[in-house]
């Protein structure tokens, strides 16, 4: 095998038919957790879980305390990493071209979760599918009878499908089970995308364009349908569609590739349904462990740090805001006000809709203030033509302590630093962190340049 691996991986040139790929997949995915184990748990004497391959962050894929992880541990890791991926980049790029694939697909196996569906599909398909795919009608079958046969009615019914099938699912996971996790923002779109495709192609072969274009409608009437039915808003909407697209196109790629056996396509059909309730359910019993993240933002104020920190402690109100992310319904910070003096103190940041109270933990004036936040008011008023309160607005975003740290610099100026932890009931964490990082971002950008236009004006 590793004479065949070797022709393989010295050219990008080629196919690899299904067999070879998910035997040497599993070989040296099995080779890598061996290595993984000896040099994290005989070397370096860290503990080493298989799930943390798994973990939807990509600074905590190799163990449990990656607060611990040194440069040495670092670079042995990421050095053992690069030939196993270079092999599953090239054998993937040679098995989206047996299948006929857009060999760009293989990016997809750089991204946590996506990679798996990705791997999972190719193993699933038969090689040189499209070559042979039908060009004009099949033979009808029961089924087919309630499936129109043009385009448009296609179309249409598997966008009604898609919609009516999905629909109860995601009521259920956000009103019932209130888990904004895979099943909400990958299965569903995933499963929108394939069943409409599906359905469009079941009579007459489409083109990959096509499939994607369904896909992508399916996933627009179901975020209207949402917003309709008042179960969500626009903002969360909007947020969730990056990694929606995604998914759906990846599920109209599926079923782009089954529309040759049209029997196949619809046993993935009714195993695609069938697992969406289960994996809510799964996901549901066992959440995901809450990972303690943090933003960090700083700016550079004309003014030594004596004068910078009394404008930290409690501050005035700050003018309307003019950043257009602020004009969404997210929350925006007013003011601040201190009750009392030192540790114990309590600080209030008043925000657009309520207050944080911020017990102080550490006060070293005039270079750091810590607090704890003990409560904190929703992060947004949702965009919808309903009055509504998603459940996502109570604590799935929460902030659990915070800081300012002042650094004196030559000059008499002052480097003034904004730290927010906070944890996150969102998954795909890694996703969802990019939109809380930037978020957190403007509202700290807002405080440090008020802060810093107050203390420069004296």
């Amino acid at each position: 095998m590793f004479k065949q691996l070797w022709h393989r991986v010295v050219t990008w040139n080629g196919k690899i038919g299904r067999a070879e790929y998910m035997q040497v997949g599993f070989s040296l995915a099995a080779l890598k957790l061996a290595i993984d184990y000896a040099l994290l748990t005989m070397v370096f004497h860290l503990p080493w879980s298989w799930a943390r391959y798994f973990d939807s962050r990509l600074s905590q894929v190799f163990y449990e305390r990656p607060i611990e992880r040194t440069f040495p541990e670092f670079l042995s890791i990421s050095l053992v990493a690069v030939p196993f991926m270079y092999i599953g980049v090239v054998y993937t790029i040679k098995r989206c071209r047996d299948v006929g694939a857009p060999t760009w697909l293989a990016g997809l196996f750089f991204i946590p979760y996506m990679k798996f569906a990705l791997i999972a599909i190719l193993c699933a398909l038969d090689s040189r599918v499209t070559a042979e795919s039908p060009s004009g009608p099949r033979r009808p079958t029961a089924i087919g009878r309630f499936i129109p046969t043009g385009k448009a009615g296609s179309s249409l019914l598997g966008l009604l499908v898609s919609v009516v099938l999905t629909l109860p699912i995601a009521f259920l996971v956000t009103e019932r089970l209130g888990d904004y996790g895979w099943t909400l923002f990958m299965g569903l779109p995933f499963f929108c995308g394939f069943s409409s495709a599906l359905i469009y192609c079941y009579h007459v072969a489409r083109s990959l364009r096509a499939c994607f274009l369904v896909s992508l409608a399916s996933v627009a009437v179901m975020a209207g349908v949402l917003l309709a039915v008042a179960i969500e808003g626009a903002i969360c909407i909007l947020m969730a569609a990056p990694i929606a697209v995604v998914m759906a196109m990846m599920g109209g790629a599926l079923a782009y590739f089954f529309q040759r056996d049209r029997r196949q396509g619809t046993y993935a059909f009714a195993v695609l349904l069938f697992s969406l309730p289960s994996l809510a359910g799964a996901e549901h019993a066992r959440p995901s462990k809450l990972e303690i993240l943090k933003a960090t933002s700083s700016i550079e104020i004309d003014a030594p740090p004596e004068t910078v920190w009394k404008n930290v402690v409690s501050f005035s109100e700050l003018p309307p805001p003019s950043e257009a992310i602020f004009k969404t319904g997210l929350a925006y910070p007013l003011h601040a006000e201190i009750h009392g003096h030192g540790v114990g103190a309590e600080r209030h940041c008043v925000f657009s809709t309520g207050a944080f109270v911020e017990p102080i933990t550490v006060w070293n004036e005039p270079t750091l203030l810590r607090f704890d936040v003990t409560q904190e008011p929703p992060p947004m008023v949702e965009l919808s033509p309903f009055k509504i309160h998603p459940r996502h607005l109570d604590h799935y975003f929460a902030a659990t302590q915070g800081e300012f740290r002042l650094t004196a610099l030559p000059d008499g100026r002052t480097r003034l630093e904004g730290t927010t932890w906070y944890r996150l009931r969102f998954m795909p964490e890694a996703y969802w962190e990019l939109w809380a990082d930037l978020i957190v971002h403007r509202i700290h950008m807002r405080v440090l340049n008020h802060i810093k236009d107050l203390a420069e004006k004296g």
